[in-house]
C-alpha cells in the first residue's frame, strides 16, 4: 500500500477568518480525528501536498508530521471550493493498531467474460464498496474475477471472496456488476 508523507503544521487559532488567512496563503486547513476516540488535532499543510492523495482513483495511506510526531491516516473526508474545485478542507482519521474502522476501498475487475466476448456490455454498477477493518487487515483495493460471467450474468456483493479480517458493509443483495445482453441479440433470440 503507498504512503503518502505530509509535513503539518499545528494550528494556533480556529474560525472562518483565520481559514480564509491560511487558503491566501496557499495551505489547507485540516482536522485528524482519532479511530479510538480523543481530541481532534487541528493543523494545516500546503495544498500542493494532497495532490497525489486527492486527485488518483487509488487507495493511498497519508503519513502526517506534526512537530515532530507522525501519525498514520486515512482521508475520511475532501472539501472543494464550489466555483474552481481547490481544496479548501481535509478531515483525516488516525488509524489505531487493532481498533476497527470504516473505509471505502476501490473494486478492480480482473478476467475476460466470455459474455462481453459474445456480444454483451460489461456494466460496473459499483466503483468503491466500504469495509470494516483494522489497520493491520486494510487492503487498498478489492479484486473481482469477472472470467466466469455469462450474457445477462449478474455479481453481487455476496459473491465476492474477501480477506480474513475485513468485513464488508454494503448489503449482500446489491449488484457489483453485470453483462447486459444488447437489443440486436435479443431481437436475435426472439
Amino acid at each position: 500500500m503507498e504512503v503518502i508523507a505530509i509535513q503539518g503544521h499545528a494550528k494556533a487559532k480556529s474560525g472562518k477568518e483565520e481559514a480564509k488567512r491560511i487558503r491566501r496563503n496557499g495551505h489547507v486547513p485540516c482536522v485528524m480525528y482519532k479511530s479510538g476516540g480523543g481530541p481532534a488535532i487541528q493543523f494545516t499543510a500546503e495544498s500542493t501536498a494532497f495532490r497525489h492523495l486527492v486527485y488518483t482513483p487509488d487507495f493511498k495511506l497519508a503519513e502526517i508530521n506534526l512537530d515532530g510526531t507522525s501519525h498514520r491516516c486515512i482521508l475520511k473526508e475532501i472539501q472543494f471550493h464550489p466555483v474552481s474545485d481547490a481544496v479548501i478542507h481535509l478531515d483525516f482519521l488516525e488509524v489505531v493498531p487493532g481498533v476497527k474502522f470504516k473505509v471505502n476501498v476501490p473494486l478492480r475487475f480482473v478476467g475476460s467474460s466470455p459474455g462481453v466476448k459474445g456480444g454483451g456490455k460489461f456494466l460496473a454498477k459499483l466503483r468503491n464498496i466500504k469495509i470494516l477493518t483494522t489497520p493491520e487487515n486494510l487492503v487498498d483495493s478489492m479484486t473481482i474475477d469477472i472470467s466466469g460471467m455469462e450474457l445477462g450474468g449478474t455479481i453481487r456483493v455476496r459473491d465476492i471472496q474477501f480477506a480474513d479480517g475485513v468485513d464488508v458493509l454494503n448489503p449482500p443483495a446489491v449488484p457489483v456488476a453485470s453483462v447486459e445482453i444488447p437489443r440486436a441479440l435479443r431481437g436475435a433470440k426472439a
